[in-house]
């Protein structure tokens, strides 16, 4: 759209309903901050200026929210007096003249851009005002949108309606645009002549079409128009969010056999046949090719698996672990900053980390990099075709060459050439008929304390 447009972003909410000690705008939805959810979808929508109106956190917020590029200008709001005293905080940027003003809030972090370029569609049209509305088959709390001969004509308060206009499921969502050439002087004309003696931003309507504007009213998805005040309705938008994003992956050709039990982050990567089982969760910097698997009960953060890869069940990928092409991490293993080579394995019960796995190596069951000696994080190096016993630790700094050997429970504190064997391990001993002894032993302590008590 060739239209200059000013995104006003209303996000000074103080979270006193969310009993938090940070700004309600800062909150997580996917791991990232519903602020910066908003904020990315006014970039897809071509807007490149956004005034941020904030209350608490202000640095925080305006941090948070500096995402997909847009210049992003805080305005504080003082006081709490309306949303259309909260809109003028924005005067100067508003002031600036744009062909459009657009309002959105900090806490509606589901909305996408079709909505918001359909409003700006209507300003280009020629209306003064466009709302985006939704339709609910429970609209008890919201203002109606009253609609005559496909303009809009007024926002009523349900306090303020009469029976006919509550029977009304078209609903506010509080979003708009408006004609940014006309903008200050409808906003400078909201009177707070109300109960509550606040500027309503609904004002705007009626203010409009009382100077001879035309205005009306655009649908959307009640779910994207869903917003937040405490931690149940943070957990509603949790689970809208999942699902959408769930449903994004499967038509993509992503396979969930239990995708209600599959939690994402916003910037997770899944390509097409990767399966993904059931009780699989995602921290944020992950990307899995397509052909993976992901088996059940494991828990994946800043991590890349190859196409062909497995990993888990029951396996944490920790940020840094980079899985090759058909390479596996099985059960109850851990990986952090390692690398998988091709088709290496990584079968159970094991550590990796600070690491550099060779090709088609073997890593025994129990086998432990001791990658950290207290101040100082080392490297360990196991070559291509190389294999290492179940239950062996290797104390980095350590190589182990290409085809080398580690006898199964072997300590290894010295390089291993390439096609050697390594055994660091005790010498076995055999005591005969000393087990009968300690028996016998253990015995008579037991009959003594029982004749003591």
């Amino acid at each position: 759209m060739s239209r200059s447009c000013l995104a006003v972003i209303l996000a000074a909410g103080e979270s006193t309903r969310m009993k938090s000690s940070m700004s309600k705008v800062l909150h997580p939805v996917a791991g990232l901050p519903m602020i910066a959810h908003v904020m990315k979808t006014i970039a897809t929508s071509g807007i490149s200026d956004v005034a941020l109106v904030v209350g608490r956190d202000m640095d925080k917020v305006a941090k948070a929210g500096s995402v997909g590029g847009v210049n992003v200008t805080p305005f504080l709001q003082a006081e709490r007096l309306g949303t259309g005293h909260a809109v003028l905080a924005a005067r100067e940027a508003i002031a600036r003249g744009y062909d459009d003003v657009l309002v959105a809030y900090g806490d509606v972090p589901l909305i996408t851009a079709e909505p918001l370029m359909a409003a700006r569609a209507a300003l280009a049209q020629g209306h003064d005002v466009a709302v985006i509305g939704f339709h609910t088959a429970n609209p008890t709390g919201y203002g109606r949108l009253l609609v005559k001969d496909g303009e809009l004509v007024a926002i009523r308060e349900e306090r303020d309606a009469n029976e006919a206009e509550r029977a009304v499921t078209w609903c506010n969502s509080g979003l708009m645009a408006i004609n940014g050439r006309k903008a200050l002087d409808l906003l400078t004309r909201i009177g707070n002549a109300n109960a509550k003696g606040e500027y309503y931003l609904t004002d705007i309507v009626e203010i409009a079409r009382a100077l001879g504007g035309r205005t009306v009213a655009v649908d959307a998805p009640e779910e994207q128009l869903t917003g937040c005040n405490n931690r149940a309705e943070l957990a509603v938008l949790e689970r809208l969010w999942q699902e959408r994003r769930r449903h994004e992956l499967m038509v993509s050709g992503v396979s969930m056999i239990a995708p209600e039990t599959v939690f994402l982050s916003h910037d997770t990567e899944i390509g097409p046949d990767a399966l993904i089982e059931p009780n699989v969760v995602f921290g944020p910097g992950v990307t899995v090719e397509g052909g993976a698997i992901i088996h059940a009960f494991s828990h994946l953060e800043g991590a890349h698996v190859a196409t062909g890869a497995t990993v888990g069940p029951f396996a944490r990928l920790r940020p840094g672990a980079n899985l090759a092409t058909g390479s596996k991490v099985g059960n109850f293993c851990e990986v952090k900053k390692a690398e998988i080579g091709e088709g290496a394995k990584v079968n159970h019960l094991t550590y990796i980390g600070d690491a550099f796995i060779g090709a088609h190596a073997n890593i025994g069951a129990g086998t432990i990099t001791c990658n950290y000696d207290g101040v100082n994080k080392h490297v360990t190096r196991i070559g291509e075709g190389a294999f290492i016993g179940s239950n062996s630790a290797l104390v980095a700094p350590v190589s182990v060459g290409d085809g080398a050997f580690v006898a199964s429970g072997s300590v290894i504190t010295e390089d291993v050439p390439s096609d050697a064997l390594a055994l660091g391990r005790a010498r076995q001993e055999i005591k005969p008929e000393r087990a009968k002894a300690i028996r016998a032993r253990n015995q008579a302590i037991k009959a003594s304390r029982s004749a003591k008590s």
